[in-house]
Parts: structure tokens; C-alpha cells; sequence
């Protein structure tokens, strides 16, 4: 070789060696989210770009799917074995998920560092005493009221209902005096209803609600309902959050259980119903538990390897790093689960300018340590177990069957799936 040709190949393997690693060298780090386009675009791009300055051989690639699409594409991208490093889900799936054998346990990868989240968002994602997922935001429900309503009713709107009887009672005298409903209950959630009331729905593999205290509690509502009492808009719907926001934000509504969110839009879109509104706690029932709970965690599927689980770990860490749960909870009016970011003053302050949804969000944030998911997790078909439940709510409160009997009949229909198609069988909160 000639001692300029030498020279050349010398140069060209000196370029290669000092050049910085190209994409195609960095570490691919894909992390899934639900539905959270396009309101917060610009907070998981600049979470992208801060990480991928600070880890300069990593490439984090965001990629948020609607949730009807999201569980189908997490499952084929696992079959597949092509999963993403981390999945935005919420407690229900991460359960089913570790009945599935589909995600990888945490416990030696964040070790002590689970103190960082709050206990109740940990024990929401441990099962069988392995750690599954890492807490991300939650809720929990406060009561908007409208005093208008409470002084034409001849109720005290500094004295706001303290039990959930308080509630049924109010929104009676309301209906009796005002001709408006008074509450609008998510009677479509019943199962979620008899846990928060200290109620078993499922022990020892079989339906437990068929009992005289659930019957007691339907009697309750159904003596509401047949009052007037209660919004009749989806009320035995799985999801009647939009229906009690727009009838409320119109004046058909004097109380609204709901999450701090939903009085942005009271502020936004009825200003002079927002004027008028107060706020109160959400009364903790016998179990202690703050209402309106939902976790959403960051899980590792399987199919994860080694190397990029521990990124993984390190990335969903810096996801839900005290700073970066706050600044996602001021956007979406949720909560943060890092201990650190609850105890920050922008949930104990109030602000000079405050108004009902400041003071919401202040409320709720007072019960952080008491959230908890409240569902019922491990059952076979739980859609049509759900859906029967539901329908025998509906039959009880609208008094066309009795609820003993109603309970009764969807409890047989529940055994008889536990019985007959065999799978993790167990209650959940």
C-alpha cells in the first residue's frame, strides 16, 4: 500500500472511531401510553427529549394508542415478541395481564425505591406479594354542589352531606322542594358501590352479594329513585360521567360526585352554575377508601429482555419522578402517586385567585393516601358477570323486581360461571 493510500485508511478509521453513535447504535426504548394525544403531545416530547439528553445512548420513541385499540395491539405486539418496553395500564389489565403470565415482576429491579409511591398505589399493583407495575397517576372524586339549589331546597350550603345516606337524604329534599334531581349516582359501577360500603361481591370462588345488607343498600337507592331523587340520564350505564357534567353545568343537576376535572368544564362552559358552586369531600363509607379511584401504571411486558428491562426501569422512574407527576397532574387534573409530588404546595396552598376547581383539586388531594382501585378482579367472563349485576341493579332501584330477588338470580348466574369456566377466582380492592 502506498504511503498515501496508508494515510487515507488511516484518516477514514480514525473518522469512524471518533464519530458519536448513530440511531441505529442507540438503545430503542418504546414506551406505550392510553389515549393521551393530543392533549399532552408536548409534555411526552419534551420528557423525550430531556431523557434522551441526559442518556445519550438511548432512543425513546413515545407511542400513545386509543383505548379501544390499546389492550388488542399490547397483546399482538407480545405475541409477537416484539413488545414495548413499557405499557400505560390501568390496575384491572395489570392484573389480568400477571393472571396471563404477560408482564415481568419488579420487586429486585425497584427494590426500596417502591417507597417513593404511595402505599395504596403500591398495593394496588402487588399481587400474590410480587410488585407488577409502577404507579402513575390516579383520582378520586370530590362533591360539587350547587348552593343555589341547597338554599331553595332549605339545606345549609356550609353543611355539605357527610355520609352516603346524607346524600340520598339531601337529593330527596332537594327533588321534594326544587323539582330538580339531586344526585346522579354511578349505579352502573354496583360492584365498585358494595366495596367502597365495607360490601363482599365475591368470596371463596362464589358471588357473595346476594345477602340482606346488599339488598338493604339497593333499597336505599331505589327509595331515591322512585323520589326522584336521582338523574335518570345513564344512571345504570358503566359510564355516566359526561351525562352528570352536562346535566349539571345546565342546572338539572344539585350534586355531582365526580372528579375535580369536571368542574374545568363547569368553569368553562357555565360560568354562572360555576359561580354558585361549592365543594366538599366525598364521604369515605365504612371501608376509609377515597371514592373515584383508578390507578394507571407503567408496566414491563414480557417478552422485555434483560438489558432492556433495567432501562426500562430507569425510564419509568424518570416518568414518574416527583417533578415530572406533578407537572403531568397540573395538565390533567389528576393526581400524582410519588410522595414527594402529593406533599407539593400546589395541592396544600390555595392559590389568591382559587375557585371551585382549585378547591376541588386541594380536596381530593387531602385523601391521597386513602386511594385504592376498587373493582373485582379474576372473574371468567366479567363482561356478561358485570353487565348481569348491572341489570339486576336497575331492576331493583326501578322497583321491577325486589332486590333480594333480583340479587338473587344474578348471583345464580355468577356461580355458574365461576363453576364452569375455571380461572383465578378471587375479590379485589
Amino acid at each position: 500500500m502506498s504511503a498515501s493510500r496508508h494515510l487515507l485508511a488511516s484518516l477514514a478509521a480514525l473518522m469512524v472511531l471518533s464519530q458519536p453513535a448513530d440511531a441505529a447504535e442507540k438503545q430503542r426504548l418504546e414506551f406505550w401510553t392510553n389515549s393521551l394525544k393530543p392533549k399532552f403531545t408536548q409534555y411526552f416530547e419534551t420528557l423525550e427529549k430531556l431523557y434522551e439528553q441526559q442518556h445519550p445512548n438511548i432512543d425513546v420513541v413515545w407511542v400513545d394508542i386509543p383505548w379501544d385499540a390499546f389492550e388488542t395491539r399490547l397483546m399482538a405486539a407480545i405475541g409477537a415478541g416484539k413488545p414495548p418496553a413499557l405499557a400505560n395500564l390501568e390496575v384491572p389489565w395489570v392484573y389480568d395481564a400477571v393472571q396471563r403470565g404477560l408482564l415481568r415482576p419488579l420487586d429486585e429491579a425497584i427494590g426500596t425505591e417502591k417507597d417513593y409511591y404511595l402505599d395504596g398505589a403500591i398495593q394496588d399493583v402487588t399481587f400474590d406479594g410480587k410488585l407488577w407495575a409502577i404507579p402513575f397517576y390516579n383520582n378520586a372524586d370530590i362533591i360539587a354542589y350547587n348552593t343555589a339549589l341547597f338554599k331553595q331546597a332549605g339545606l345549609d350550603p356550609t353543611k355539605p352531606p357527610q355520609t352516603l345516606q346524607d346524600q340520598l337524604d339531601y337529593a330527596k329534599q332537594i327533588r321534594q322542594k326544587t323539582g330538580t334531581p339531586g344526585l346522579a349516582p354511578p349505579l352502573g359501577k354496583m360492584a365498585s358501590i358494595f366495596l367502597q360500603e365495607g360490601l363482599p361481591v365475591l368470596q371463596n370462588g362464589k358471588a357473595a352479594f346476594n345477602t340482606p345488607r346488599h339488598a338493604a343498600l339497593l333499597k336505599r337507592f331505589a327509595d331515591a329513585y322512585q323520589a326522584g331523587a336521582l338523574l335518570k340520564d345513564k344512571l345504570f350505564a358503566e359510564d355516566n360521567f359526561q351525562q352528570n357534567i352536562d346535566a349539571y353545568n345546565s342546572g338539572r343537576l344539585a350534586m355531582m360526585a365526580t372528579a375535580p376535572t369536571a368542574l374545568s368544564r363547569t368553569r368553562d362552559n357555565a360560568s354562572h352554575i360555576y359561580q354558585q358552586t361549592a365543594v366538599a369531600q366525598v364521604p369515605l363509607g365504612p371501608t376509609g377508601i377515597a371514592p373515584g379511584g383508578w390507578l394507571f401504571t407503567y408496566a414491563v411486558p414480557k417478552g422485555v429482555d434483560d438489558k432492556t428491562f433495567g432501562e426500562a426501569i430507569k425510564l419509568a422512574r424518570f416518568l414518574t419522578r416527583d417533578d415530572n407527576q406533578l407537572a403531568f397532574s397540573k395538565l390533567a387534573g389528576t393526581f400524582p402517586t410519588s410522595k414527594g409530588a402529593v406533599n407539593d404546595p400546589f395541592f396544600k396552598v390555595k392559590p389568591a385567585q382559587s375557585g371551585a376547581f382549585e378547591q376541588a383539586v386541594q380536596t381530593a388531594a387531602g385523601h391521597a393516601e386513602r386511594i385504592r382501585t376498587l373493582y373485582v378482579a379474576g372473574l371468567p367472563d366479567a363482561n356478561a358477570m358485570l353487565r348481569k349485576l348491572q341489570l339486576a341493579t336497575e331492576q331493583a332501584v326501578t322497583g321491577r323486581k325486589r332486590p333480594e330477588i333480583a340479587l338473587a338470580e344474578a348471583a345464580a348466574f355468577w356461580d355458574h360461571k365461576l363453576a364452569t369456566q375455571k380461572g383465578p377466582q378471587t375479590g379485589r380492592r
